[in-house]
């Protein structure tokens, strides 16, 4: 085991900047591999592979910083405004892309990098202390923190895990496609409405809670999401309307939306300031891979039952996981504020 005492300050400022520049880098160099006609896809995954590393150190390093810039009483508005910042980019994104991609294939690389490059000089601007202070040696029980953390952590330890399940099994976009055709007949426009739905409503929610603070039961608000989450799944599997899985659609977006606010509120203010980044790096982690392998599973779910069967199987796990949390993790279902 290596004893290797760390420097007792880190700053997250150094971290943002340093991913995002590598982003920027990356960006430039895939814009320029296209430019050049290159034939090979390797110098491309490469490339692709040094963006995913420089992703796992900047999300949990900017999921941290949010407590050190906001006042606790407003901190869980922050996190609703920081995710509606984050779902009007998944809707605003890829119709930029699109845009650019139209008026020159490369260019949309080129503002990609300049975006990168001046969030990582904006990253020097914030005034606020952001450096970690830690004695801690390098260790193996230095790098598992995070998870002793959320083990000791009842109320953490619930909300993630109940969320992970709800994604694992509620993930119903990837077949989105396959309702289109198979059940409900519309056309591209018709999906992409369907498909831009839950974060168009995500982002309406997100913007309220960002202006008014919940003044009902934390606890009981996270449990009434995931089964407004798990019920809207059931409607998309049963539905062969168009108009009625679109209203289920975004209610499902809304939904998820609530049970990230509490989640990730709950995350960063029963987290010690030195633990945050390695538990926002275990949740980063959570999130990433319920997403890919709820989409496998609805995937390969779907090719033996068809889509509709699959989608409500799903919905049954979701609403299932729910019930049992609410009787297993009663610090959660009782937690009356944030």
């Amino acid at each position: 085991m290596l004893h290797l005492k760390l420097e007792p300050k880190y700053d997250r400022r150094r971290i943002i900047a340093i991913c995002t520049a590598t982003l920027a880098c990356t960006a430039l160099a895939i814009g320029g591999f296209f430019a050049a006609s290159v034939v090979s896809i390797w110098p491309v995954l490469l490339c692709l592979m040094a963006a995913g590393s420089a992703q796992a150190f900047l999300q949990p390093a900017l999921q941290a910083i949010l407590p050190n810039l906001v006042p606790r009483p407003a901190f869980a508005r922050a996190v609703a405004g920081v995710t509606s910042v984050t779902k009007l980019g998944q809707l605003g994104g890829p119709a930029l892309s699109g845009l650019l991609i139209a008026v020159d294939s490369t260019l949309v690389y080129v503002v990609i990098a300049a975006l990168f490059a001046l969030g990582a000089a904006a990253s020097f601007t914030i005034s606020a202390d952001l450096r970690i202070r830690s004695t801690e040696p390098l260790s193996v029980n230095l790098l598992l923190g995070g998870f002793r953390h959320i083990r000791r952590t009842p109320v953490v330890l619930g909300a993630m895990t109940i969320d992970l399940i709800a994604v694992l099994f509620g993930g119903v976009t990837g077949l989105l496609p396959v309702l289109a055709i198979d059940v409900l007949h519309i056309g591209p426009a018709a999906l992409g409405v369907l498909s831009a739905s839950p974060a168009a409503a995500a982002l309406l929610v997100g913007l309220i809670l960002s202006q008014r603070t919940l003044r009902w039961p934390i606890g009981r608000v996270f449990f009434a999401a995931l089964v407004l989450f798990g019920g809207s799944v059931m409607v998309i599997g049963l539905s062969q309307n168009y108009w009625l899985t679109l209203a289920a659609m975004a209610s499902y977006g809304a939904g998820d939306m609530l049970s990230v606010y509490v989640r990730q509120s709950l995350v960063q203010l029963n987290t010690p300031d030195y633990l945050r980044g390695r538990v926002s790096a275990v949740n980063s982690v959570t999130i990433s891979a319920s997403n890919q392998l709820g989409d496998f599973r609805a995937g390969s779910t779907a090719a033996l039952i068809g889509a509709p069967a699959a989608i409500c199987v799903g919905a049954v796990m979701v609403l299932g996981a729910t019930a049992l949390w609410w009787r297993i993790v009663p610090g959660l279902r009782d937690l009356k504020t944030l």
